[in-house]
C-alpha cells in the first residue's frame, strides 16, 4: 500500500472543494471496496478524504412518495429499514444476498454504487488490464474467463459489475443525486453506470470532482410481486455469476408493467426497456418469459470459459419472472430456489 494523506470533510461542500484541488484523492466512507484495492497496489491515492461524518445517513419520505436513501446509509441499515421491507423489498433482498453481515455493516449506499469489477486480472498488477491502464490490453479476453461478461463486451474490456444491491435500483428505475463545483444534478440509474467502450477505466459517469448525496427511489416499488434471484458458485459471500432483479404489476394473470435487470452479466446491471414493453400486456407464463429471455440476451457473446452464461441467464431469468409472478420472492436466509 502506498503513503498518503488523511483529511475528514466537514460538510459537503467542503467534501467537493477537497476533490477538486487534488485529482488523485479519493473519498472514503467504509472503505469495503477501496482499502483492498489499496492493498493490492490497484488504487494508489494520494489522499483519503473521510466522509463518514456528513449527514448523509437517513432514509426519508419523498413529496412524490417515494424514498430518498442517504449516501452514507449503512447496507445493513437499509437492508432492514421498515420502508424498504414494506414498499421496496426487491432492493432489501438484493442487498441481503450480497457479501457477509459484517461488510454490509460497513459498506454504504454510495459505495456500493461504486465497486470497482472482482475480474482476476484487474487485480492482478502483473497483468495487463486497460482498467487500470488503458491501452494496456484485456488479459480476460483470452484468459480464464468464467465469471466475465457476455453482454456490452468491446474489445477493450469483458469485466462485469459486481453489485447486488445496482442490480435491484436499476430495475426500480431509481435516481441518483450528486453535488459537484457545478453544483447538483440528479443523474437516471440507467445511465450511472458505463458500458466499457474504449474507455474501460470509467466505471460511471460521476464526474472527477462530484459526490454521491443520496438514491431517490420512486413511488411503485412492486412489492408484491417480485423476486432477486442469485446464482453463485456458493451460497454465501460470492458475486454472481448470474442474478435477475425480476418486478411485475398484474392485473389478474395479466401483466401491466414489468421490470427485469440482470447482474453478472455486464459492465453495468442489464436492463432493456424493449424487453419489458413486450411483456406488458401479456398473460403470464413459461412461453412469453422464455420469449423475454430469448429477446434479453439476443446479443449475448460468451469468449470459452463463460460460455454457460448464455444458458445459465436464459434459465434465471424464466425462473425470476416465474417466481414474481407467483409471488413467491426468492429467500435470501436458506437460498433454497424455488
Amino acid at each position: 500500500m502506498n503513503n498518503f494523506h488523511y483529511s475528514r470533510a466537514s460538510d459537503v461542500a467542503d467534501a467537493v472543494r477537497q476533490i477538486a484541488a487534488d485529482p488523485t484523492a479519493k473519498f472514503i466512507a467504509g472503505g469495503t471496496n477501496l482499502v483492498d484495492l489499496m492493498k493490492e497496489d490497484v488504487e494508489r491515492p494520494s489522499r483519503l478524504i473521510d466522509i463518514t461524518r456528513l449527514p448523509l445517513k437517513t432514509v426519508e419520505e419523498t413529496a412524490e412518495g417515494g424514498l430518498k436513501i442517504g449516501a452514507l446509509v449503512p447496507n445493513s441499515d437499509l437492508a432492514y429499514h421498515p420502508l424498504v421491507v414494506q414498499r421496496y423489498p426487491i432492493l432489501a433482498s438484493a442487498i441481503l444476498a450480497g457479501a457477509s453481515a459484517q461488510l454490509r455493516n460497513m459498506a454504504s449506499t454510495g459505495g456500493n454504487l461504486l465497486q470497482r469489477t472482482r475480474c482476476y486480472y484487474f487485480y492482478d498488477i502483473a497483468t495487463p488490464c486497460n482498467k487500470r491502464k488503458p491501452g494496456d490490453g484485456c488479459s480476460a479476453i483470452a484468459g480464464f474467463n468464467r465469471i466475465h461478461a457476455i453482454l456490452g463486451t468491446s474489445e477493450s474490456c469483458i469485466a462485469t459489475h459486481p453489485s447486488d444491491m445496482c442490480v435491484a435500483l436499476a430495475a426500480l428505475d431509481a435516481k441518483v443525486h450528486v453535488m459537484g463545483s457545478d453544483g447538483a444534478r440528479a443523474i437516471a440509474f440507467s445511465e450511472f453506470h458505463r458500458l466499457p467502450g474504449e474507455s474501460p477505466e470509467r466505471d460511471s459517469n460521476l464526474r472527477p470532482n462530484e459526490i454521491i448525496i443520496s438514491v431517490e427511489l420512486p413511488t411503485q416499488g412492486f412489492a408484491k410481486n417480485y423476486t432477486y434471484l442469485k446464482i453463485r458458485d456458493r451460497l454465501s459471500y460470492a458475486f454472481a455469476l448470474v442474478s435477475a432483479a425480476a418486478a411485475l404489476d398484474l392485473e389478474g394473470d395479466r401483466i401491466r408493467e414489468a421490470r427485469l435487470a440482470l447482474g453478472g452479466v455486464a459492465h453495468k446491471p442489464w436492463r432493456d426497456p424493449s424487453v419489458e414493453a413486450m411483456l406488458r400486456g401479456q398473460s403470464v407464463g413459461q412461453a412469453i418469459f422464455a420469449h423475454a429471455a430469448d429477446q434479453l440476451l439476443r446479443d449475448a457473446k460468451g469468449f470459452g470459459h463463460n460460455d454457460f452464461k448464455i444458458d445459465l441467464a436464459h434459465r434465471v431469468i424464466v425462473r425470476a419472472l416465474s417466481q414474481a409472478a407467483a409471488g413467491t420472492a426468492q429467500s435470501q436466509s436458506d437460498k433454497k430456489i424455488r
